[in-house]
């Protein structure tokens, strides 16, 4: 009897050490470069023990890493507000549900649109305790820093504004999810409202980007769907250097053809040189214009001559119009003493960014970066109780008490996928007037290539 317990003993220890090594070759088949799923979530290592998040004690740093200066510095402050205001919320809920050993705070350093400086922002943010970051937001900044901290450190990183296809299958080790979508959706949606603006698909589009991640990706990206249409491009993209002072040469590859339409992708201090060049060619209808998030809103750069952009049209990610949510965060967002007043793109994707954080350490009962980023998927989809910023403390509550949650956005639903990214994306269609008068025309909800349109509204036609 002992000998055959020993025997038996022995036969189950070589079957689990041969599970083992076939778990971990699974988990290296092509795991390591994905941006997310179980095994590229860990690098083939196990979880994270999981503390009891009933009688947890710990405090939180976000790390929030913001365009304060630089070319998207219109896009800094309201950003930065946003996540205030999260961790505002946040402290209220955490006093409400009486959870009083959690502390939250949030750091801030500006990234000044350079991926040098967003890895030294990073740096700072996480030497200073930050072991959640929300941010960066050029795609060419958080793809150097996701790469070069986040990961290496374990730290998980949450970009409320870089939609570069590239992040989807980033070697990141599964810590970088963003609450923006990525390109390949917008690609898809400005292609349907270039339709739709131009009254079909039997038009020629000149396309021109700046020469990065962002710029590059969502150029090719329109192209794809654009030509999968049936729709004719004059040629290759235009990609120019954003840093280059004389663009006169491609300005003029933009209306050498003299297309139906242009799409251009770019951000405010190159689209101003870009622009007066374009102008300068004599060719050029800025009515036939369309543009994306980089371009979009008010308070871009005086530099920008008027002609460039009157008459514009183009998409950004937004937020919802319709629905309690929404209503109640541009409600919050107004109402607040802290500054600036007025709203910019992807402030709301900061602020879930930020609430983000905050949720997924407290299903953790931890402040550790990998207990944090082993709950980020949970606390954002199905199944779960649909948990808003505005009932929030029932949100923690339940937290504590190890039950599932479904936060919706204040941008909308995130639900990460296996990569990190959201599934779902909502857009607005806008327009430029005189003077850069921005208007938000209509508003599209996509899925998998998919669009709804809700109709007029959105954070621009309201006021901001």
């Amino acid at each position: 009897m002992d000998g055959h317990r020993a025997g038996s003993r022995a036969g189950a220890v070589a079957l689990i050490a041969l599970l083992s090594l076939l778990a971990l070759g699974c988990s290296d088949d092509g795991a390591g470069g994905a941006g997310g799923g179980e095994s590229a979530d860990r690098g083939g290592e196990p979880a994270p023990p999981r503390s009891d998040p009933r009688n947890a004690r710990f405090k939180l740093t976000v790390g929030d890493l913001v365009p304060l200066s630089g070319d998207l510095s219109a896009f800094g402050p309201p950003g930065r507000k946003a996540a205030e205001l999260a961790v505002d919320r946040a402290k209220d809920a955490l006093k409400d549900a009486r959870a009083r050993g959690v502390k939250v705070d949030v750091e801030h350093a500006d990234t000044a649109t350079n991926p040098q400086d967003s890895v030294s922002a990073a740096r700072e943010l996480t030497e200073n305790g930050a072991t959640c970051l929300a941010g960066a937001w050029a795609s060419t900044d958080t793809i150097p820093a996701a790469q070069s901290v986040a990961a290496p450190q374990r730290t998980p990183m949450i970009s409320p504004a870089s939609t570069s296809s590239q992040i989807t299958t980033l070697v990141d080790e599964g810590f970088l999810f963003r609450t923006a979508p990525s390109n390949s959706l917008q690609g898809e949606t400005l292609a349907d409202v270039v339709e739709d603006e131009l009254d079909g698909t039997d038009k020629t589009i000149a396309i021109a980007a700046r020469n990065d991640a962002y710029g590059s990706g969502l150029a090719f990206s329109f192209r794809r769907a654009w030509e999968a249409k049936g729709g004719e491009v004059t040629g290759s993209p235009v990609l120019y250097d954003p840093e280059e002072d004389d663009l006169e040469a491609d300005a003029e590859q933009v209306v050498a053809d003299d297309p139906d339409g242009y799409v251009i992708v770019d951000f405010p201090e190159s689209y101003a040189r870009l622009g007066a060049a374009l102008i300068d060619t004599g060719d050029f209808d800025a009515s036939k214009l369309f543009v994306t998030d980089g371009l979009a809103g008010e308070g871009l750069s005086e530099e920008i001559p008027s002609r460039a952009l009157q008459g514009a049209r183009g998409t950004r990610p937004g937020t919802l119009a319709k629905g309690k949510t929404a209503k109640a965060f541009r409600r919050l967002y107004r109402r607040s003493d802290r500054r600036p007043k007025a709203r910019q793109t992807f402030d709301a994707q900061n602020f879930d960014a930020t609430m983000l954080c905050i949720l997924a350490a407290v299903a953790a009962g931890s402040n550790e970066g990998e207990a944090i980023q082993g709950e980020l998927r949970d606390v954002s989809s199905a199944p779960g109780r649909k948990i808003t910023f505005e009932n929030l403390d029932e949100g923690i509550e339940a937290l504590r008490k190890g039950r599932d949650i479904d936060y919706e956005g204040a941008s909308g639903p995130v639900d990460f996928d296996s990569q990190g990214d959201p599934t779902v994306g909502t857009y607005e269609v806008f327009r430029y007037g005189r003077d850069r008068d921005f208007e938000v025309l209509r508003q599209l909800q996509a899925r998998q290539g998919q669009g709804e349109i809700n109709g007029p509204g959105g954070r621009g036609a309201g006021g901001r």
